[in-house]
């Protein structure tokens, strides 16, 4: 397992952008699946975000296409999560989680990764 410190997290106003880095303790991140999760009050844990260890896939949930990109940053071991448009069904904690040669599958499942950062709170007001 590898250990995920995510930061970024905050207050931002409705139709604002954040931006999440998730800094990953790995000799590479060429070798990790990394994906983003959110879970708001009262409801289940969903994956928002995807991208393979090659970075050349990458997969997003419906409610965030379009307004929310992934990149990272192998030098730097981060990968991000840009948050564009937000509104308050984005507010939640967001947990950066990986996986060993895992890739991306459609609806990011959580099982199919077994490192999890302690997540942080995102709060969009209206």
């Amino acid at each position: 397992q590898v250990q995920l410190v995510e930061s970024g997290g905050g207050l931002v106003q409705f139709g604002g952008s954040l931006r999440l880095s998730c800094v990953v303790s790995a000799s590479t991140l060429n070798h990790y699946g990394i994906a983003w999760f959110r879970q708001a009050p009262g409801k289940e844990r969903e994956g928002v975000a995807c991208i393979s260890g090659s970075g050349a896939s990458t997969a997003f949930a419906g409610s965030v296409k379009g307004r929310f990109a992934i990149s990272r940053d192998t030098a730097k071991m981060t990968v991000y999560l840009q948050m564009n448009s937000l509104n308050a069904d984005d507010t939640g904690v967001y947990y950066c989680a990986a996986e060993y040669l895992g890739g991306c599958r459609r609806h990011l499942p959580e099982t199919d990764f077994g490192s999890w950062g302690q997540g942080i709170q995102v709060t969009v007001s209206s």
